[in-house]
């Protein structure tokens, strides 16, 4: 029986390893905040067209906040 978990960054299952192919790079090391932020938020925007561009970054901010990888990152203190 395979073992799911989650990936540290964003959450999305998966078999092995820390984080999802989608939150890596191409060496399998993890993205910059900035890239992953922007490209939580175009994923959150699509889910959301109604919402503001504000809204959506304070989302994402806030579900971020929330994952392994980020918890300790500078844009994050505080919330």
């Amino acid at each position: 029986m395979t073992t799911k978990t989650s990936c540290e960054s964003c959450g999305m299952p998966i078999e092995s390893g820390r984080y999802c192919s989608y939150c890596t790079d191409e060496s399998g090391a993890l993205q910059s905040f900035e890239e992953r932020f922007a490209r939580m938020a175009a994923w959150q925007e699509r889910r959301d067209p109604n919402a503001t561009k504000q809204d959506i970054e304070r989302q994402v901010l806030e579900y971020m906040a929330t994952m392994p990888a980020w918890h300790d990152h500078p844009r994050l203190q505080g919330r």
